[in-house]
């Protein structure tokens, strides 16, 4: 009895240190002792899940079978071994799982015929035979595929800040990785922000002028809402329109920068502003427009003019301002190809999309309708109750799922007042292209 006593302690005391080891440390209790089992689980039942999903491919192996060979009469069978060809299911080889905070990563070779997509296709099936949250294909090499699983959703709670890094480098908030969500405007010079109200697309402006506000870059913005969503940040602001006339103008003289940095560059032989001399470089210019739909619409023909000239100008800088500094950030509620050919122009030449839920279809497909057909459905199922998750195209090709970081008006207007004393004067930036402070690569 006292062993059997100290026994039932013993496992009772073990049991009650798990919990507390789970609960006060629980990513050394996932790498010590929950990613061992759940590797185990996955190499021990691969065979079976691979079959499931019809990742399995039938190949024909010599074997020992089991022949009956009758001898006297009807009930009396003599069994032999004998080595055949027979037909069997190989899965496909798996690798090692690698851990991460929030799951694993593990490649896995294909087999002959097989893309990458057969795997996309059949992730739902994945995480649910592994008891996981999501399985997504993150890379693949010719003949591997890498996927990532992930035990539970990162995007529930993002309370990282949104760090300004590297000059036109904003981390706005989390990948559903774990990795953080990255704009780099070097890279992708112009992005895409669609969503419905209250879906995080005006947090999301709020989070990328709180990051780029510490930067030597200037900032420009078009508020169609009669300045109501950029006025509180006029003083990081070098220039804001919020008439369409208003647009017309700041758009003339955007398109006029970029005559004249181009011919900066032609001067000094240079493809583009990264490759002037420091003391020849002019500040890069970061273009914020809300509600673009806006700058489309026609209440009756003698607008068709204005609107024209805007879509036009807008178009220019587009196209020719990745070479010349000048970067655009294009919000808006509703994106559809009824406000006009030019909004379907303009939509080719924003290579980063951002997706947060809209209320019409046809908004996704003009986001991310060109890309993985994944994507649109990720974009579509985005609930109510999560604002601030979108689905993301940028850099890498690739899209993911994604959450801003909540960044109140009062934040994002203290960081405006914070560096107002950066923010280059309008009349400045559009006198020539020497004028403007210089700035280091």
């Amino acid at each position: 009895m006292t062993t059997m006593l100290v026994a039932l302690g013993s496992l009772a005391a073990l049991a009650a240190g798990g919990w507390a080891w789970r609960k006060w440390a629980p990513r050394s209790f996932w790498y010590a002792v929950e990613f061992p089992a759940k590797a185990a689980l996955v190499y021990l039942t691969w065979t079976h899940i691979a079959s499931g999903c019809g990742l399995s491919r039938k190949r024909r192996r010599w074997r020992f079978a089991l022949d009956a060979i009758p001898l006297a009469g009807p009930a009396v069978m003599v069994q032999r071994r004998r080595l055949r060809s027979v037909e069997i299911e190989k899965p496909p080889r798996l690798r090692l799982l690698r851990p991460t905070p929030l799951g694993w990563r593990v490649w896995v070779r294909l087999h002959d015929g097989q893309l990458p997509e057969d795997y996309a296709n059949v992730a739902d099936r994945l995480a649910h035979a592994w008891r996981v949250h999501a399985v997504r294909v993150v890379a693949f090499k010719p003949g591997r595929v890498q996927l990532l699983a992930t035990m539970r959703d990162p995007l529930t709670v993002v309370d990282v800040s949104p760090e300004t890094g590297e000059l036109l480098t904003v981390r706005p908030g989390m990948l559903e990785n774990g990795e953080p969500w990255v704009m780099d405007f070097r890279t992708v010079p112009h992005w895409l922000n669609a969503g419905a109200t209250q879906s995080g697309k005006s947090n999301l402006a709020n989070a990328i002028l709180k990051g780029l506000a510490p930067q030597p870059v200037a900032l420009v913005g078009f508020d169609l809402k009669g300045g109501v969503e950029f006025t509180p940040y006029a003083p990081r602001l070098s220039a804001l329109a919020t008439t369409r006339g208003e647009c017309v103008r700041l758009l003339d003289d955007l398109v006029q920068v970029v005559t004249d940095r181009m011919a900066l560059c032609r001067k000094e032989g240079a493809r583009n502003i990264w490759r002037l001399p420091d003391g020849l470089r002019p500040m890069p210019i970061v273009v914020l427009v809300d509600e673009v739909a806006e700058l489309f619409l026609m209440a009756d023909k003698s607008e068709k003019e204005e609107v024209s000239k805007t879509a036009t100008a807008l178009l220019r800088v587009a196209q020719l301002g990745r070479a010349f500094g000048i970067y655009l950030v294009v919000c808006g509620q509703r994106i559809g190809s009824d406000l006009g050919p030019g909004v379907t122009a303009l939509r080719s030449q924003l290579s980063g999309r951002i997706c947060h839920r809209v209320n019409d279809p046809e908004t996704a497909n003009m986001t991310l309708g060109d890309m993985d057909p994944a994507a649109l459905d990720a974009a579509r199922g985005i609930a109510a109750e999560t604002p601030g998750v979108a689905v993301i195209a940028g850099q890498d090709g690739s899209w993911h799922r994604a959450r801003s970081v909540y960044v109140s008006e009062e934040e994002a207007e203290a960081a405006a007042r914070r560096f107002a004393h950066l923010t280059p004067a309008w009349s400045v930036l559009t006198s020539g292209p020497t004028a403007a402070e210089p700035i280091a690569a």
